[in-house]
């Protein structure tokens, strides 16, 4: 792996995260809130080409968007730039509490409970980079649904912005591959495999100091 510079040992990480899913019309497009409008306007856009009747967007005000929003939860952020994009308040839902993936996962279960609602298939949208931790998480908290994940379509060379340089989202990266290797263990998701090689890369990123956001 030392031979291998930072970047294509990300491509590694990146590639791997990606679910590569294809996707079908469903009951509802389940949206997780961060920092990233992107993944807003990418559900938005697969609301407007008939996928799915409703849209649900999920998300409190976290640690990245607190300062980012003006202490505005990411949900009503998201369906701000989806009403933008011409996605009408009668399709939206909104889930303004959660705080982690967990939380996105059990509280729009709960919401949709609310409104007389159990939909057998969803398309959840996310970071590129999170697509396999989102899965992961929505099995192992709502089991026995037909889920599709989906995001910006971006490359790791062509995701990062000003907001999210590569040296901010490299650690980020390596830190969300340690979850998708010991969260299963904590309950939080269901395990995944992930190949030799990833691994590899994952732990040569390590040595070179991508530390910053690895669980203690």
């Amino acid at each position: 792996m030392t031979e291998m510079c930072d970047d294509d040992l990300a491509r590694l990480l990146w590639d791997y995260m990606r679910m590569g899913h294809e996707l079908e019309p469903c009951e509802v497009i389940l949206v997780l809130g961060s920092n990233d409008v992107r993944v807003a306007e990418h559900g938005a856009r697969l609301w407007l080409q008939g996928l799915a009747p409703k849209i649900l967007f999920s998300g409190n005000v976290g640690v990245l968007t607190r300062e980012l929003f003006g202490g505005r939860p990411e949900a009503e952020v998201f369906a701000e730039a989806a009403r933008a994009l011409g996605v009408p308040e009668a399709a939206i839902l909104l889930e303004p509490r959660s705080t982690n993936t967990g939380e996105n996962i059990v509280f729009s279960r709960q919401l949709l409970a609310q409104h007389g609602m159990d939909p057998a298939r969803f398309i959840v949208v996310q970071k590129p980079y999170m697509e396999r931790r989102a899965y992961a998480t929505f099995m192992q908290q709502w089991p026995g649904k037909d889920i599709r994940l989906s995001s910006p379509d971006l490359d790791w060379d062509t995701y990062p912005n000003e907001l999210l340089p590569k040296e901010v989202l490299l650690p980020i990266l390596v830190g969300d591959l340690q979850r998708i290797r010991f969260y299963p263990e904590k309950g939080f998701q269901i395990p995944q495999d992930i190949p030799p090689e990833v691994w590899a890369a994952y732990e040569e990123l390590v040595r070179r100091g991508y530390t910053g956001h690895l669980m203690q």
